[in-house]
């Protein structure tokens, strides 16, 4: 099966269908040092720049269309804007997409869209029930929308996000993966081995142990078995009731980038050939490759039992 990915970042969401036996034919993305690392890890089909600014008529037909549009916009973490914010109009770009395969009879027979958590609550549910709206009675899709949890499939990590899965076919009958019960830790999946600009000075740590300042007060915690949710801005360094911090060797220090990859289940085979800022700031964007897979073997199923996967 054909797919075409939006908002690809390093490739999280890419990845799980790729080994479901998907064949990502052509991505895009907007951060030119994501693109470097996506290109690194998967080739050259990514293009980067502005989906704005791409001609409908360059991205190519698919069977599937994946995207995890960007999540600030209805993030707890930002203001919560909305489609008020431009980024949150990323989504009417995808409608546009999907309408002119459409009216090409191109119409996909899949679209996986991913965000956060809050997308469902924003604007009282508003904001949510709009984009449902557009997929089901604009675009002619039957809409499944529900949230996963990567520490339900197998990740030490508490990350919620809101998966919306979309049948053309009218008869799907779509069922999200089940859980499973984590069997790991944070801990498990340290690096025993760490360069020392990773340990916290003796003059930051009280600020980073710390429980907020001023009106932001929240408990700050460290060697957590499951990590608190990997953020794009980790590099700035927060307070541990924000950011992971662990006790090694009788010091704390910051999470490294690898770590951040197998928390974002990367295999440690996945190159990272950007600076730690980028790849943090890459890790705390993307999805977590082993709900993404789970999410596409189920799309493949369901595929299956319509009859309309094609190897």
């Amino acid at each position: 099966m054909k797919v075409v990915s939006f908002f690809s970042g390093l490739g999280g969401l890419d990845k799980g269908f790729v080994e479901t036996g998907y064949e990502i034919i052509w991505a895009n993305d907007f951060d030119k040092y994501a693109v470097q690392t996506y290109e690194t890890n998967f080739g050259k089909h990514i293009v980067h720049g502005d989906i704005n600014e791409i001609p409908l008529d360059k991205i190519p037909d698919c069977d599937v269309l994946i995207g995890g549009f960007p999540c600030q916009p209805f993030s707890m973490m930002g203001q919560q804007k909305g489609f008020e914010d431009t980024r949150g109009t990323l989504f009417f770009r995808i409608a546009e997409i999907i309408n002119d395969k459409i009216e090409r009879g191109k119409k996909p027979k899949a679209v996986i869209l991913e965000n956060v958590r809050s997308l469902r609550t924003h604007d009282n549910g508003r904001t949510y029930q709009e984009i449902q709206r557009i997929l089901e009675e604009e675009l002619g899709y039957k809409v499944y929308c529900d949230i996963l949890n990567s520490a339900d499939y197998g990740v030490p990590q508490t990350r919620n996000r809101t998966y919306i899965v979309c049948f053309a076919n009218d008869s799907a009958d779509y069922k999200f993966p089940e859980k499973r019960e984590l069997d790991k830790t944070l801990q498990d999946l340290l690096e025993q081995e760490v360069n020392p600009k990773y340990f916290l000075s003796d003059r930051i740590l009280p600020t980073i142990l710390s429980d907020g300042t001023g009106g932001y007060k929240a408990k700050s915690e460290i060697d957590l078995k499951i990590a608190r949710p990997l953020c794009a801005t980790m590099a700035k360094m927060h307070r541990a009731c924000q950011d992971n911090y662990v006790t090694q060797k009788g010091r704390v220090r910051r999470l490294t980038p690898r770590e951040c990859a197998r928390l974002q289940g990367f295999e440690d085979t996945f190159k990272i050939p950007v600076s730690d800022s980028q790849a943090y700031k890459q890790f705390g964007n993307a999805v977590t490759v082993n709900v993404s897979r789970e999410v596409a073997q189920s799309v493949k199923n369901t595929l299956k039992e319509l009859g309309e996967w094609v190897d």
